[in-house]
Formats: C-alpha cells, sequence, structure tokens
C-alpha cells in the first residue's frame, strides 16, 4: 500500500518520511488523512504523527500516549487500555518523527502463525507484532484481519481494518 495524503497540511508530503528537523513544521500528534495510491486501493486511512522508538519497522504495532508523546513497541502485556497504531516508517530514533496508521486497511508484522480471514487480532510475545486469535487482555479492539484467504505462517505481514484501534483495558 501507498497511502499519500489527500488533505492539505503543511509540512506532509508522504507518510514514510521520517523527520529529523530541528524545526518541524508540524504538530506531534496532529492526524491527517490519506488515501491508498498503489494499486492495492485499499481505500481510504488515517494517520498521526508521532516520535520514533528504538526498534522500530515498517508495520510495527506500537503503542502511544497522545498527552507524554511517549512511543513504545507494543509489549505482550495484558490488559493495557492505550492506543495502539501502525508505523509506516522506520524510524528509530525518539527525537525524530514520523507517521503512523491509526485507521483504515494496514499491513502489519505478525509472529509466525496463520491468521485466518475475518480473525481477531491480538498482541504477540514478540514486542510490536500481533496473532490472531483471542488472547485474554491483549486483544486489539477495534481490529480485525481482512485477508481474502488464510495468510501462511511463513508470511510475515497480515491486513487488517483498523478503527483508532487500542489494547483491552481488561482481560476477558
Amino acid at each position: 500500500m501507498a497511502f499519500k495524503p489527500s488533505e492539505t497540511v503543511q509540512g506532509v508530503v508522504d507518510f514514510t518520511n521520517i523527520d529529523t528537523s530541528a524545526n518541524r513544521t508540524v504538530t506531534i500528534g496532529t492526524v491527517v488523512r490519506g488515501i491508498d495510491t498503489a494499486s492495492s486501493k485499499t481505500g481510504g486511512g488515517e494517520f498521526i504523527y508521532l516520535p520514533g522508538v528504538a526498534a522500530n519497522i515498517v508495520g510495527a504495532l506500537v503503542t502511544y500516549n497522545p498527552l507524554g508523546n511517549t512511543v513504545t513497541l507494543a509489549p505482550n502485556t495484558a490488559s493495557l487500555g492505550t492506543p495502539v497504531a501502525v508505523s509506516m516508517a522506520a524510524n528509530t530514533a525518539t527525537t525524530s518523527y514520523s507517521w503512523y496508521q491509526i485507521a483504515g486497511v494496514a499491513t502489519i508484522k505478525k509472529t509466525a502463525v496463520k491468521v485466518s480471514p475475518a480473525s481477531k487480532i491480538a498482541v504477540s510475545a514478540t514486542a510490536g507484532r500481533v496473532l490472531a486469535g483471542s488472547t485474554a487482555g491483549k486483544m486489539l479492539l477495534n481490529a480485525i484481519s481482512v485477508n481474502a484467504a488464510t495468510v501462511a505462517s511463513a508470511t510475515s505481514t497480515v491486513q487488517a481494518l483498523i478503527q483508532r484501534p487500542f489494547l483491552e483495558p481488561v482481560a476477558t
């Protein structure tokens, strides 16, 4: 997928850019809508501008604190209740800024498990990655896989429809 901004915001050119400038033109926490311009044509999405995180990769699932402007790879911890997003760039420096997807069809890194169509998604034992199925207290709420066929365990990503997802606040 190749998302491009669908609305004009000063300083926003490409959601895969990493901003290392001391004079940022985009405010941390800014949300911008985008459209998929690639052949996959998965529609629109929303993206939030946040700092980088150590060991970040494209497609990593991250948690973020909109008040403290902090980002971490989604940990294997139950009942966090925090918002999550999908990294659009391999921004590994907390002093640099980039875009993270919070709505639309996102390509998310996963562990070596199969993912059936329309599967629930949860955080895995590997930080920043997901798996299919129900895991008490680790479910991604407002997220579901949208793959047309079962994704093989050897495939490293899964497509999911997300809508401002967050981690389950209480184990069920």
